[in-house]
């Protein structure tokens, strides 16, 4: 740090926080550590009795905690992400539109690893809203040497840290099975359970239909949706162990790929998921009816923005998947 007198400090950094004292008024800090001093900010200073000044010592070499922090937020920005102003040296990071949130989680480690910088986001994959603050970034210190952020910006070269995939218009077949429902001997409680999680994406009911629990009835009312425009079919019920259950041996009929029957997530172990070309076909365990949270809600916004889920991605749901 240097002292400079105040009416030469236009621009420069303040080192630390300047109280202001009005009696009877209020006091606390006017100034903080990090103001960059305005020429209107001079009559101030002087009135509380600061006619010298700590300021930073930067130079060509050098980056402020708002500059730094622009190039930090370039690095972020993908597809769909917008930016705030610069605050204290914070950027914060938002969405642009309702959707799923994708993260470069290798890029993001390896960019926190460099000393002195800072990204942090919500978990990738997360459901999000148009205006919802999904990351901020910053140094850690007020000035930084600009060898720190061109080694981020190497690093990340021609890579986004975020975006945000936007839900696709997609037209729903919904299967009830089982032949309690079908024959009416208990109310179906399952179908508005999936329609309010629909709800909150870009989904269109095109066709509901009830089956027994014969194999062939499930198969050919997934069929039938699908040909009559559907791509997304969810199959309720039938989806444990019983010899009643056969709702998984239906989707395996009419899939072109299963992904996995189960998942390490609890509630959820009895989920299915397939593929009859790249209409997926998900089989919903009771579960999803009466439980808050489930595989379901892990998996349906990476399906409602049109991503493919491969069995990896089911795999490693064990780690959290203790819901």
């Amino acid at each position: 740090m240097k002292t400079i007198r105040t009416e030469d400090a236009v621009g420069h950094v303040l080192y630390h926080d300047l109280t202001q004292i009005i009696k009877g008024v209020s006091k606390g800090p006017k100034f903080k550590k990090g103001h960059i001093i305005q020429t209107e900010d001079i009559e101030t200073l002087l009135s509380m009795g600061k006619e010298q000044l700590y300021v930073y010592e930067y130079n060509e070499n050098t980056y402020h905690e708002n500059e730094a922090a622009e190039h930090l937020a370039e690095i972020c920005r993908g597809e769909n992400i917008r930016q705030s102003g610069v605050s204290e040296g914070k950027i914060n990071l938002t969405a642009a539109c309702d959707g799923l949130l994708k993260v470069n989680v290798e890029l993001l480690n390896r960019i926190n690893d460099v000393d002195k910088v800072m990204i942090a986001t919500k978990y990738s994959n997360s459901p999000v809203k148009k205006g919802e603050a999904i990351g901020g970034t910053r140094i850690i210190p007020l000035v930084i040497d600009k060898s720190v952020i061109e080694k981020c910006e190497k690093i990340a070269g021609k890579e986004k840290l975020l975006s945000v995939m936007p839900y696709k218009k997609m037209k729903v077949g919904i299967v009830t099975t089982g032949n309690e429902v079908y024959y009416g001997r208990i109310e179906d409680t399952f179908t508005d359970v999936v329609r309010e999680k629909m709800s909150h994406f870009n989904f269109e009911e095109i066709g509901h239909r009830y089956s027994t629990d014969d194999m062939s009835s499930i198969a050919k009312h997934i069929v039938d949706l699908i040909g009559e425009g559907a791509d997304f079919i969810m199959c309720t019920g039938g989806m444990s162990v019983d010899p009643d259950d056969n709702t998984p041996g239906a989707i395996r009929e009419v899939a072109s790929k299963v992904v996995s029957y189960g998942a390490p997530v609890l509630p959820g172990a009895m989920f299915m998921l397939a593929y009859k070309g790249n209409i997926p076909i998900v089989g919903l365990p009771g579960c999803v009816m009466y439980c808050g949270k489930t595989v379901f809600d892990i998996l349906l916004p990476r399906l409602a923005a049109g991503e493919e889920i491969e069995k990896w991605d089911i795999v490693s749901l064990g780690n959290g998947g203790f819901l």
